[in-house]
């Protein structure tokens, strides 16, 4: 079994436990999920995977709606090590989790829901968009556990991959943490040591390297520059340009290079 839809979640908070694995995946608005006791905040760039007989509460705003896979626990694919997608799939519930996805994942996710409220009565059509979001999301969770198998390794450029796909979005040193599977503290003293730069400085420099690039090949507006990359408002880039490069988006757009 492997069916999937589009639902509004209440607004006064519900508990339940089902006997399949569970994807839920925020489309729109925002819901907050408690599973096995421990808080899962959606938003359409989350997803919170609740396997079978885990208990959860959950509650949405007024604006919610979520993508729900559901998955019989006992399909070959996450039961039988033999079959081929085994070593691929079991991995997503082992235990409950949130999941952060990247731009790629969310633009999927938007896409299938789409097609779910184009075509509400094409089944055949929401079981392949399901397994592909299922697949996609095993992959990126296999790929940071190939990755982090070592939890005192860092890689800069994981942690750079991270930082450009979701540039546009608040990040916070737990969530770079997160990725390299190593507390804060561990992380930012790893951190320090391999690039010789704090996890503040590291995204900073990114953001400001991405907006200079922008200004400079793209005729986009400063302020959809500034969204793009993160920064809370036009005046917050033209500010951070002036402290840390001496110069300005109009200077930038006009030929000058940044320092």
């Amino acid at each position: 079994m492997l069916d999937a839809r589009l639902l509004k979640l209440p607004i006064a908070s519900h508990q339940h436990r089902h006997e399949h694995h569970q994807i839920v995946v925020g489309v729109q608005g925002e819901a907050d999920l408690s599973v096995d006791g421990t808080g899962s905040h959606l938003d359409t760039w989350r997803a919170c995977l609740v396997p079978t007989e885990a208990r959860h509460d959950y509650c949405g705003d007024n604006q919610n709606h979520v993508l729900v896979i559901n998955l019989d626990p006992y399909i070959p694919a996450i039961n039988t090590p033999a079959h081929a997608d085994y070593e691929r799939l079991s991995p997503l519930f082992e235990k409950p989790r949130t999941l952060d996805m990247d731009n790629k994942l969310q633009g999927l996710v938007q896409f299938a829901a789409g097609e779910f409220d184009r075509a509400p009565e094409n089944e055949g059509l929401k079981r392949h968009l399901a397994a592909s979001i299922l697949h996609c999301m095993a992959e990126r969770l296999n790929d940071r556990r190939r990755t982090h198998g070592n939890r005192n390794a860092l890689s800069p450029d994981t942690i750079r991959r991270y930082v450009m796909e979701n540039l546009h979005r608040k990040i916070s040193v737990r969530d770079l943490a997160g990725v390299a599977c190593l507390s804060v503290s561990r992380f930012h003293e790893l951190f320090r040591d391999v690039t010789g730069l704090t996890p503040h400085q590291f995204l900073l420099q990114a953001r400001l390297e991405q907006a200079a690039q922008l200004l400079t090949s793209t005729s986009l507006s400063v302020s959809e520059v500034s969204f793009r990359t993160g920064f809370s408002s036009q005046g917050a880039l033209t500010n951070a340009l002036k402290k840390h490069k001496g110069t300005t988006p109009t200077k930038l757009r006009f030929g000058e290079k940044v320092a």
